[in-house]
């Protein structure tokens, strides 16, 4: 291959990484903003209206990491491929749901299809690009996420407010089928380095029962029943560890975290990061359309400016970490954004709209340097057979922070609102509940400072 085919072939891998890593943020955003209408449709309390986003979460948790392995030994284009399949057929299906059931096995469905989007979508930039062009192109794949971030919650209103909550997903079906289109014409060639190596079914299967009782056991807090379903997620846990270490072809190395220091505690800070600042929107958009009673266009509309921030400041950040040690600008991101917690915290029913964006605004500029910098870590401390495992190592960072942030913030609903809807009788409740999750977050990202730290250096 040329210089010219080499150069429009990594082209074409970047932009279908871009519009893959786009969509399913897309999504996720515009249902946050549309969860009253949700909750008001099928008459949610608060507690199930929490589980329409944690059942996608949780779902894309379990089976990330799988799928990762199965991409590094199969083809992780075929890979993506299917999982962009079942993103749209599921986007349809919720679309057209009629109970509230339903409604959250599908989402948990479509968390399958998202699980096999991110397991391989940075896994194959990693393969197409060289350790000089990574920072740039993952920070241009970091911010295609944020753009989906942005523009879910503003068109997320508008069609909500327009159309009603399922034309949000009506939208995805156009989009997963021009990425069907493109992959299928465009994506040439396969990556399967593992190819031949054997899949742990057996991991797979302790790995993914760990996850659901921790998360279940959580949403049930602080009932009797969710101490003995945390205990049974720590044993799988613990089980799952010792399998691994007598595998002889395992899930997930366990060489990568033992010897690997860079990458050990770039997803430790990564998970914590994810836990603090995931819940950040759907407290907002619950407190902005609740409590000061906007319309959820007019909500969406504030929440664009922290994922606006990141989109544009995200390349840059990545492009520095080819420069600077990472670990030094993911450590001042994680910072800044546990100011940005603590800045929320002190928010009131009364509280200028000036203030809250402001608030966003420093939220999203801390995380815009903390995650490109920190998967250029991740990623460029591995060997390449481990690329499809590292990529979903790291999106299962961010799915399980995403998922323990919801389930910080269930917990606080069941504390101080109990299974009712969120009525203005409980507004008071809801916004006590809102500023402890926010104080909470922000110890979590104070001690995501020294994990981010402790990484050590990537370049000597």
């Amino acid at each position: 291959m040329n210089q010219t085919e080499n150069k429009l072939s990594k082209n074409v891998i970047l932009a279908i990484a871009v519009m893959t890593s786009f969509l399913t943020p897309f999504m996720g955003s515009s249902v946050i903003i549309a969860l009253p209408a949700i909750g008001n449709e099928f008459s949610m309390d608060a507690i199930s209206l929490s589980w329409v986003v944690s059942s996608y979460l949780l779902s894309s948790a379990v089976f990330l990491l799988p799928i990762g392995r199965v991409a590094d030994i199969c083809g992780r284009k075929k890979i993506l491929l299917l999982g962009i399949i079942a993103f749209t057929v599921f986007s349809f299906l919720v679309a057209i749901t009629s109970s509230t059931p339903l409604l959250i096995a599908l989402r948990a469905l479509q968390g399958i299809g998202s699980a096999m989007i991110f397991g391989t979508g940075v896994a194959i930039l990693t393969s197409a690009f060289p350790v000089r062009e990574r920072g740039r192109v993952l920070g241009i794949n970091v911010a295609s996420v944020y753009l989906g971030l942005s523009l879910g919650p503003f068109l997320g209103g508008i069609l909500t407010e327009s159309l009603g909550w399922r034309s949000i997903f009506w939208v995805n079906v156009p989009l997963g089928l021009i990425v069907i289109f493109m992959i299928l014409w465009k994506l040439k060639g396969e990556w399967a380095e593992a190819k031949g190596e054997k899949f742990d079914f057996t991991g797979s299967f302790i790995y993914g029962a760990s996850l659901i009782c921790v998360m279940y056991g959580l949403s049930v807090l602080p009932e009797l029943s969710a101490l003995w379903f945390l205990i049974a997620g720590f044993l799988c846990l613990l089980a799952f560890i010792r399998w691994e270490m007598k595998s002889s072809s395992p899930l997930l190395n366990l060489n990568l975290i033992r010897r690997n220091l860079v990458f050990a505690f770039s997803n430790v800070a990564a998970l914590i990061n994810y836990s603090a600042t995931f819940a950040v929107a759907f407290l907002l958009s619950l407190y902005l359309q609740y409590t000061q009673g906007m319309s959820a266009q007019t909500a969406g509309l504030i929440l664009i400016a922290q994922p606006v921030v990141m989109a544009i400041l995200s390349p840059l950040a990545g492009r520095l970490s080819d420069r600077i040690q990472p670990s030094v600008i993911a450590s001042f991101g994680m910072a800044l954004t546990a100011g940005g917690l603590l800045y929320f915290s002190f928010i009131n029913t009364d509280t200028p709209m000036g203030v809250i964006i402001l608030g966003l605004v420093i939220v999203g500029l801390g995380l815009a340097l903390f995650s490109s910098p920190n998967t250029n870590a991740i990623m460029s401390s591995v060997e390449s057979r481990y690329y499809g495992v590292s990529s979903a190592i790291l999106s299962t960072m961010r799915m399980v922070g995403n998922m323990f942030s919801m389930g910080i913030v269930t917990v606080l609903f069941a504390v101080f609102i109990g299974r009712v809807e969120i009525t203005p009788e409980y507004y008071g409740s809801f916004l006590q509940s809102m500023k402890t999750a926010f104080l909470i977050f922000t110890a979590l990202c104070l001690f995501g400072i020294f994990a981010s730290l402790a990484r050590g250096r990537l370049r000597r």
